[in-house]
């Protein structure tokens, strides 16, 4: 998609660099004070690992967005389950840290790296849940969709074409409901939380009248947040946008958007994208 020597991509790599120098120091920190759960530290690291991650979608950086991925879900193991940070926990994670800073720094060669040990090790569990499932590899406490359930999918975009396309691909893998605009996809997003129903995965356009789409992803995750459902734990959300506009989009991770699709959509990005986050097999 992109040469690894644009200007873009190199932002990506400086910002992802300092999210890792960030994550490192938290990380440390939480090492020095024992088995302590500091929500806030946690919390920060995860979204310091959720930016890297997004922007190595982008980018093609498949083994930099898995790793990042796990690291993820292993922090997040220990938010949401309450694990102690143990020593032991705390090493593996600075470790996939330290790994993730290499692969940064290397990021033309960084697709052969072979990460499955260290991915093993952040993968295994401390403790097991029979009626959890799993966004993306984070283990959640809600019972797993069986094999014939299908996805409900939100697709928002105020473009008629990008709309057809989406709805017709998507028809395949779940119930697709359609917004215009953020006003129209928030409301649908709250009646569905309301019944109980929430949305598996939302295509969020940016640039759309009313509520744009950064502001949209901000309230449907402060609405998740009303009902005590953490962003890993809540619908995916891809931003559609152009490539004109991909320097805002580094601010939509910050936001807990979970993956780009850059405009025209390419159908099988979108199916590799929805396969990283488990939504298809």
């Amino acid at each position: 998609m992109f040469e690894l020597d644009d200007m873009l991509v190199l932002d990506y790599l400086i910002e992802s660099h300092e999210q890792l120098a960030a994550v490192e120091t938290d990380l440390l920190a939480i090492e020095s004070g024992g088995e302590i759960l500091d929500e806030e530290r946690i919390d920060r690291i995860c979204l310091a690992l959720h930016t890297v991650k997004g922007g190595a979608l982008l980018f093609d950086l498949a083994k930099i967005a898995e790793l990042a991925q796990k690291t993820e879900n292993a922090v997040a193991r220990i938010r949401f389950q309450s694990t102690p940070p143990t020593q032991a926990r705390v090493s593996v994670l600075l470790r996939a840290t330290d790994r993730l800073n290499e692969l940064i720094l290397s990021p033309d060669t960084s697709n052969d790296a072979d990460n499955s040990g260290l991915i093993a090790e952040l993968a295994s569990p401390d403790v097991s849940h029979q009626t959890s499932f799993e966004k993306g590899g984070v283990t959640q406490a809600e019972p797993a969709k069986g094999a014939g359930d299908r996805r409900r999918i939100l697709i928002v975009d105020d473009d008629l074409a990008c709309r057809l396309l989406l709805q017709t691909f998507l028809a395949r893998y779940g119930e697709c409901h359609v917004a215009l605009n953020g006003k129209e996809a928030v409301e649908l997003f709250r009646a569905s939380l309301d019944r109980g129903s929430s949305y598996d995965l939302i295509c969020m356009d940016i640039m759309m009248p009313e509520i744009d789409g950064r502001e949209a992803v901000r309230q449907i995750r402060a609405l998740e947040a009303g009902q005590g459902i953490r962003p890993a734990y809540g619908a995916t959300i891809f931003m559609t946008t152009t490539v004109q506009e991909i320097r805002e989009l580094f601010h939509c991770f910050r936001e807990l958007c979970d993956a780009y699709l850059l405009k025209p959509i390419d159908l099988g990005q979108l199916l590799t994208k929805m396969k990283f986050f488990e939504l298809v097999k």
